[in-house]
């Protein structure tokens, strides 16, 4: 959704009415997680996707109907094996989608919503999935603010208490109430979709590895940052436009820099006067990933430096050192794709073998 927002955004702001198809709800080996959202525009003109083709061409026609009709839809697509060309998923998993007509009088929150978006601003959106309240009734939820209604007070104050709460989390997911907003009941179901600001990437050593490094991270939805101490090195023109270039001490800069439980510290310096008191700061703080690049001899050199400048065994052990998947890598592009794959592993719980050699489901659900 977050990537077809400025579509939306522009139908929107010409008054156009579209439908939207967003995945609601899915089970075993899907394709696409919750929040995938494809839209069906002026001229069919068509942005988004919600299965990666499987059933793209059923939802391009529901789309025109509940635009035609005004009347949302929902709709489960699953694995047919009874005819090979039935529309379904050939994944196995199962995918619910409700697809609706989205009007600037039905949704006239939605032009603010793109906006904080665009800005980084963190904001929910709930809808009404089913139940006896008004299918595809939307409620944006910001940390001070909301806007629109789902149909009666009280179900817009517990949404509203629980969107801000998913939003803190940044999660997507279904939750249950009563017509009036009753925790303990389960008549309507309400779609929480959270937009929280992009997570950080932040990559110490302005080098070809980190032009690779910061590319990749840009392309995975990551905020861009590279740091170095030496001007020379850190020079926007070396990096991608979207990527900050920061010309500080890296220890200082991270000092200064505000991290959280999504953040990625990529360390690519392996200089010991930059990388121990970088790695000293970094690994003392909330991160998802901190990597270092460097030979396992000089891995161990700075395990031995970073112990006797006091660093425990359990702060070292969060440090991915030498930095990436074992893929063989030898060019800075190369290098790049392990890093990155090492990150999308260790956030989905990833086992980093080949699939031929797994078993079970390719995409178990998310924790």
């Amino acid at each position: 959704m977050r990537e077809i927002l400025p579509a939306l955004a522009r139908w929107h702001a010409a008054r156009v009415p579209f439908g939207l198809a967003t995945v609601v709800a899915v089970s075993r080996s899907a394709p696409r997680g919750p929040g995938a959202a494809m839209a069906v525009g002026p001229d069919d003109e068509v942005v988004g996707s919600v299965s990666g083709g499987c059933v793209e061409g059923a939802v391009f026609e529901l789309a025109q109907e509940v635009v035609a009709s005004g009347a949302p839809r929902l709709e489960t697509f699953g694995y047919s094996d009874e005819d090979a060309f039935a529309v379904g998923l050939t994944c196995g998993g199962e995918i619910t989608l409700l697809v609706r007509p989205v009007t600037a009088e039905s949704d006239p929150a939605l032009g603010a919503v793109a906006a904080s978006v665009a800005a980084g601003e963190p904001v929910t959106v709930a809808t009404v999935v089913d139940g006896p309240a008004r299918r595809g009734a939307a409620l944006a939820v910001w940390p001070d603010r909301a806007a629109g209604t789902l149909g009666t007070n009280g179900l817009d104050v517990a949404v509203t208490a629980d969107a801000r709460g998913e939003l803190a989390l940044g999660a997507s997911v279904q939750r249950h109430y009563g017509p009036h907003g009753e925790r303990r009941e389960d008549a309507v179901t309400v779609f929480l979709q959270s937009f929280a600001p992009p997570p950080r990437m932040l990559v110490f050593g302005a080098i070809d590895y980190a032009a690779a490094v910061a590319r990749i991270g840009d392309f995975l939805g990551y905020r861009v940052t590279v740091c170095d101490a030496r001007p020379v090195f850190a020079t926007p023109k070396r990096f991608p436009a979207a990527v900050e270039v920061v010309v500080d001490w890296p220890h200082r800069y991270l000092a200064g820099t505000q991290t959280d439980d999504r953040t990625v510290v990529c360390v690519l310096t392996h200089d010991p006067k930059f990388d121990v008191p970088l790695l000293q700061e970094a690994l003392r703080r909330p991160a998802a990933y901190i990597g270092a690049m460097g030979s396992r001899k000089t891995h161990e050199e700075r395990l031995a430096r970073l112990t006797e400048a006091g660093l425990c065994r359990a702060e070292l052990s969060r440090l991915r050192s030498p930095l990436g998947l074992d893929l063989g890598a030898r060019t800075p592009e190369e290098v790049a794709v392990s890093v990155a794959a090492e990150i999308v592993a260790l956030r989905w719980g990833g086992s980093g073998a080949p699939l031929t050699t797994t078993a079970g489901a390719i995409h178990p659900p998310a924790a």
